[in-house]
This record gives C-alpha cells, sequence and structure tokens, in this order.
C-alpha cells in the first residue's frame, strides 16, 4: 500500500471514530430507553398516583397548613412543591426545587396540566385542585429516573472508553506504519546518501512499490549516472593525460631532427648541394608530418567536443560511394600496390561527405602502409551481403550482421597482420602497432582509426576490425540507411 493510500485511510478513520461512537451510543442508549420505557413509566404511574391522593386535599393549600405529612410521605429523591392559585410556592419539599417556579407566569403554570412529561433526569405531573369548581392551588411532583441516568452514564463510559482505546489504537497504527513506510526508509535513504558523498560504497537495498521506493530507485538511478560521469570523465582525463605525453613525445622528435637540420645548413660552411637538398628534404618530410599530427589533433579534440556536429547532407548511395572509393588509384599505383574496387550499393544515406572522405583516406593511407610491394588492396561498397573477395574470416565473424539495413564501407589489404592481444586496442588514441614505425614512418600518427571510429559513430553506424597474421587485414564500417517515408 502507498503511503498516500494509508495516511488517507488513517486520517478517514480517525474522521469516521467520532460518528460511529456518537451513533453507536445513540443506540445503545435508544434500546437501553426502550428496555426501561414501560417498567419505569408504571412504576412512575403508580407513584404519582399514591402522591395525589395526599396531595389532592384543598386544606393543604391554606396559609400556616400541616404539611409534615406531605414530608413524611414524600421520598428523598422525589419532590413535591405546592402553590396557590396564582402561582406562587407554599410549599416546597426541597428548597433548590421552589426557586424554578418565581419566575412562571399564568401560561407556563398551565401548560402541561394533567400530563405526565418525561425529562432526561425525571418524570414531571402538575395538577390544580378545586374546591366546587375553584381552583384554590397546584402541586408538581418530581420523580427522579435515577436508573435510568445511571445506566445511561455507564454505557456512556462504557462507550468512550471503547473510543479512547480505538484512538489508541489507530495511533499506534499510524506511529507503526509511518516509521515503517516514511521515517525508517528515509533515514536509510539519508544514510546512503550521505555514503555516496563521502564516496563511500553504497550497497543497493531492496525497494517497495511506495513513494518512498520510488525514491529510492531514483537515488539509485542518479548513483549510477553520477559514477558513470565520474568514470567517464577519469577516463578523458587520463586520456588528456596521455595525448598530452604522447603528443609531446612524437613533437619532440621531429622538431629535434628539423633543429639539427637547421642548425646545419645555418652553421656548416661545406656543404655540398645534394646535401643541402637533402636536408631540405628532411626538414620538409618532417614539417609534413607535424602539420599531419596537428590536423589529426584537431579534428580528434573537435569530434569530442559536444559543441561539434556533423554537416549532414541526404546523398545517392551509388553516386556518392562511387566518388568515395575510386580517387586512390594513383597513389597505390604510386606504392606498388595493386587496387581492386568494387560497387553494388543502392539507397539514399545521411553523411559528412568531408568527414567520410577522411575516414577512407585514413583507412586506405592504413592499409597501403601495411601492404608489400605487389601486395592486393580491395576497397567496397555494399548494400546487401559482403562480396566473395572477403577473407573467409570476415564472412564468418560478420554474418550476424548482415541483416542489419545500410551500406557497407570494405576496405581490405594483405599483410602480416595484426597480432589477435593487439587487435583490441587499435582505435585507442596514438596506438601504433609496432613501435619501430614511429620513427620510419612519419605519415602515421597513432590516431586515424580513433578519428575513423568517432566519425562513423556519429553518423550511426559502427566499425570494426578483423586481421589474421601472415593472411591480412580488413576493416568493415557500416552506415545505416536513410528511412523511407
Amino acid at each position: 500500500m502507498k503511503i498516500k493510500t494509508w495516511l488517507l485511510l488513517s486520517y478517514f478513520l480517525v474522521m469516521i471514530l467520532p460518528v460511529i461512537a456518537t451513533y453507536v451510543l445513540f443506540l445503545f442508549i435508544q434500546g437501553y430507553n426502550d428496555e426501561l420505557k414501560v417498567k419505569e413509566h408504571v412504576e412512575t404511574v403508580a407513584e404519582i398516583a399514591s402522591l395525589k391522593k395526599l396531595l389532592a386535599d384543598p386544606a393543604l393549600y391554606k396559609p400556616n397548613s400541616n404539611w409534615n405529612k406531605i414530608q413524611q410521605a414524600v421520598d428523598s429523591n422525589e419532590s413535591v412543591v405546592l402553590l396557590n392559585k396564582d402561582g406562587i410556592v407554599i410549599f416546597a419539599s426541597h428548597s433548590s426545587v421552589a426557586s424554578t417556579f418565581m419566575n412562571y407566569g399564568k401560561e407556563q403554570l398551565y401548560d402541561g396540566l394533567y400530563e405526565l412529561q418525561q425529562g432526561y433526569r425525571s418524570y414531571t405531573y402538575r395538577q390544580p385542585v378545586f374546591i366546587q369548581d375553584e381552583i384554590v392551588g397546584f402541586f408538581d411532583i418530581q420523580i427522579p429516573r435515577e436508573q435510568w441516568v445511571k445506566g445511561v452514564a455507564n454505557r456512556a463510559i462504557l462507550i468512550g472508553g471503547g473510543l479512547i482505546i480505538m484512538f489508541v489504537l489507530v495511533y499506534a497504527m499510524v506511529i507503526i506504519l509511518l516509521n515503517k513506510k516514511l521515517l525508517r526508509p528515509l533515514h536509510m535513504l539519508m544514510h546512503d546518501m550521505n555514503k555516496f558523498a563521502a564516496e563511500e560504497t553504497v550497497e543497493e537495498r531492496s525497494t517497495k512499490p511506495d513513494e518512498m521506493g520510488i525514491l529510492t530507485k531514483q537515488f539509485y538511478a542518479m548513483r549510477r549516472q553520477i559514477n558513470m560521469a565520474r568514470d567517464t570523465a577519469k577516463q578523458e582525463q587520463q586520456a588528456k593525460e596521455f595525448i598530452v605525453a604522447s603528443v609531446s613525445h612524437d613533437l619532440k622528435t621531429p622538431l629535434t631532427s628539423i633543429k639539427a637540420y637547421a642548425e646545419s645548413l645555418v652553421y656548416e660552411k661545406n656543404i655540398e648541394a645534394n646535401e643541402q637538398q637533402e636536408y631540405l628534404h628532411i626538414i620538409m618530410e618532417k614539417t609534413d608530418f607535424l602539420k599531419a599530427m596537428l590536423d589529426d589533433l584537431l579534428t580528434y579534440t573537435m569530434l569530442h567536443s559536444a559543441e561539434h556536429s556533423m554537416d549532414f547532407v541526404s546523398v545517392e548511395g551509388e553516386e556518392f560511394f562511387d566518388m568515395l572509393i575510386s580517387d586512390y588509384e594513383a597513389l597505390c599505383k604510386q606504392k606498388g600496390v595493386v587496387l581492386h574496387v568494387d560497387l553494388q550499393i543502392t539507397g539514399e544515406y545521411k553523411v559528412d561527405p568531408n568527414q567520410m572522405i577522411r575516414v577512407m583516406d585514413n583507412l586506405v593511407s592504413n592499409a597501403i602502409s601495411h601492404t608489400a610491394p605487389n601486395g592486393r588492396i580491395w576497397l567496397g561498397a555494399m548494400s546487401d551481403d559482403l562480396p566473395d573477395w572477403t577473407y573467409s574470416f570476415v564472412q564468418e565473424s560478420l554474418d550476424c550482421r548482415k541483416k542489419e539495413q545500410g551500406a557497407l564501407l570494405i576496405v581490405q589489404n594483405e599483410g602480416k597482420g595484426i597480432d589477435a592481444e593487439l587487435l583490441p586496442h587499435v582505435f585507442e588514441p596514438f596506438y601504433q602497432k609496432n613501435e619501430a614505425r614511429n620513427k620510419s614512418e612519419l605519415q602515421k600518427t597513432g590516431l586515424g582509426l580513433s578519428i575513423a571510429k568517432q566519425i562513423i559513430e556519429k553518423h550511426g553506424g559502427w566499425i570494426t576490425i578483423f586481421s589474421q597474421e601472415n593472411v591480412g587485414t580488413c576493416v568493415v564500417c557500416m552506415l545505416p540507411k536513410t528511412k523511407e517515408r
């Protein structure tokens, strides 16, 4: 039961209990009154009849009459009042009763004569006394209802006691439920929040489907999100520190070379013309490497920025991918590599053309650098299944992804391949398979695959790499097709 429900229920019980108790008391008294009504009425009529015989004597209404016989006949709990014909009290068995007749007028005096009137505490009977059809006075008799009043009082005490007990039980129940459903879960939640604020381990507890349970679940969800954000921020900080260290290291070597060759050109006098050209060529080569590294670093940082967004445009698949993969024949020929191009694609796609060109340049550049002279490179863009020329280990691994609606962009090359233990790290920034290559291959900055992965994922696709030693490597990118309206 939710907190709101049982609070409303407890409030309803507290409000309805007095009404129920009053109604029960009314029924209790009504039943008791019906039980005593006949018996009490008969006894009262008999008592009044015996007193009427005594009080009907006209001599009792004369001044200075002897009223001792009345005093003796009247019970101590009963009261008798004698009035003259003008309504003035001439005798009262109890002085306190006589005072109630002081303000009686003629109308009140004659009202209710010969009627047995039932009050809460007593029966009242009033009657005139005559001498030859002339009123000489009145007598008023009051018979107390002691048994009835006592019974009502006992029943009121019983109902009141029951009501108090019920209130105590409801109050205790509300306190117990309040502690169980609100206070204790709230204290436990505050304890967990304090532990989380102190960066201590918080163990998640099972929760109930009430408001506090929902609040606790939301806190746990928020805690997980904050922990994920902390881990992400920590990883990003470590990545930034690693990038700074890597960039510093990679910039230091070419800068040192540039400085050394520049100093040689400036300070050495006997340098032959062919050596000067070689030094200048090395300086230009190192400068190009520095420029490529700074360009890749700028792109990598830009792609990580939350403010950066792709400039997507809708393109026709066959036309765009034909342009994308058909401009590398001259570069491969220059490097002595055989290039095979395969295009089997349909549909429309949303892409950022400049960024996709960057992806393709990085992938082809990597493939060329890892392919021996006279080796082969395959470039393909497919809408359906993988082409026959892809390696068997690629087709087996990608079989579960063939049903995805999109374009498969494939770059495959022959070569030594990548060690299986190093394969999961190739998309990490500044990763390079062979440390010796850092010094020999200046065009590789270690950010190419990482940049390609970010660009493809920003297009809503995925990129994966497959490799087998002494066979070759294959990179497959998937770009989702534009949904037809």
